[in-house]
């Protein structure tokens, strides 16, 4: 496949397919894929309320140690560690995957401080800005120029953040700082191109992260502030809860990479949105989270201007080519 901008992969259009192929637009094993790896990145607040007492600091470092240790088995079972080793030898790579761990470490402590700290919603609205920052960072960093139903979409967008500022007085930060930081990422990896994989691409990211994150552990052990191997009777429990963050973290971007080879661009852009839709579900029903007015204004907006640019996408998708008679 191609690879796409930015701009055009917020907008998600339709990868055409090859003239004459016989596979269909979106096979049962791919959508299943597919269905799997948002549901599961969508219940991810269920599970992070869980590992308290932790804090959002150590949740995001046992998430880097265990998310390692899990890459590397996972190379050797499917016997591509060759893959990962390659990667280490390409300096230029290493450090443009570097900084990605930097910006999705970033993503992964704002992301988890929201959850255990009342604000699942904010965590959802800002997957949902998610695609308009992918546009915008499109014309900012790579001086892309916008159709003007992109740049409507972009409008509304930002008109949705100032009703929320105001209903809120002040800017919702949460929000702000995850679709920023998974942005930046999208563009750090977009940067490293599509020669590495998503499982070697994580290991060589959790390599990055490895030595800190360890290092913060080890203190935390030292001092007794840690919560692994602390407590009573439920102690083994909250160790391997905190364990599963490696394949917590992997398997869906497994699942991911599996259904974008098999599903078209247009239905993996549609069906990113089951995520941020759960996570507000599950802020809104199961938290007790509230939803006043201005916000639910705010999101209404947000989703015209998600509206907005998925119209664009769909009206400037790739035709498939004719055959020649």
């Amino acid at each position: 496949m191609a690879d796409h901008s930015p701009a055009e992969r917020a907008g998600a259009p339709a990868a055409a397919a090859p003239a004459g192929s016989s596979a269909p637009a979106a096979d049962r094993t791919g959508l299943a894929l597919g269905l799997s790896c948002y549901l599961l990145w969508g219940a991810f607040p269920l599970y992070f309320r869980l590992l308290e007492p932790a804090g959002p600091v150590e949740i995001v470092a046992h998430r880097a140690v265990w998310s390692l240790g899990f890459c590397l088995l996972a190379l050797l079972v499917t016997r591509t560690l060759r893959d990962f080793t390659a990667v280490l030898r390409r300096p230029r790579a290493v450090a443009q995957l570097a900084l990605a761990a930097v910006l999705v470490a970033t993503n992964w402590l704002v992301y988890v401080y929201g959850v255990n700290s009342g604000h699942t919603v904010d965590a959802a609205l800002g997957y949902f800005i998610n695609p308009l920052v992918t546009v915008l960072l499109a014309v900012v960093v790579l001086h892309e120029r916008l159709r003007p139903m992109q740049w409507a979409a972009t409008g509304i967008g930002a008109l949705a953040v100032v009703v929320i500022t105001v209903g809120y007085g002040q800017a919702p930060w949460i929000a702000l700082a995850l679709a920023g930081s998974f942005g930046l990422y999208g563009l750090a990896k977009n940067r490293v191109g599509r020669t590495v994989g998503a499982l070697p691409g994580l290991a060589v990211e959790t390599t990055a992260l490895f030595p800190l994150a360890l290092g913060y552990l080890l203190w935390l052990a030292h001092t007794g502030a840690g919560t692994f191997g602390a407590g009573g009777a439920d102690r083994t429990e909250h160790m391997v809860l905190l364990a599963l963050a490696g394949p917590l973290t992997a398997v869906p971007l497994l699942l991911f990479g599996a259904a974008a080879r098999r599903l078209p661009l247009s239905v993996m852009g549609m069906l990113q949105y089951l995520t941020p839709v759960l996570q507000l579900l599950v802020g809104v029903a199961l938290f007790h989270e509230p939803m006043p007015p201005e916000r639910w204004a705010g999101f209404v907006l947000v989703w015209a201007a998600i509206g907005v640019l998925t119209l664009d996408g769909w009206v400037h998708r790739p035709r498939p080519a004719r055959a020649e008679p």
